[in-house]
């Protein structure tokens, strides 16, 4: 079996607050459903977008998987 040094499977602050962001505005979608209201579903579908920008700005920043602020983070010794 090979090898592998990539042990933290996109483990980030960027992935995780992404992650979270869009998770929420999953969950206020499906309110919408529940209770029919076209704005609800518009609303957390404009919460999910948000939560990609919000990703791919912090991952940017160098918060992602292979960004200067987390490898800095991680390299405890």
């Amino acid at each position: 079996m090979a090898e592998h040094d990539d042990d933290h499977h996109g483990n980030s602050l960027a992935a995780w607050v992404m992650v979270g962001i869009v998770l929420l505005g999953a969950a206020i979608m499906a309110v919408g459903f529940v209770i029919p209201s076209l704005a609800v579903i518009i609303g957390g579908a404009v919460v999910m977008v948000i939560g990609l920008i919000a990703g791919k700005v912090l991952a940017l920043a160098g918060h992602g998987v292979n960004g200067a602020i987390s490898r800095s983070d991680t390299n405890i010794s």
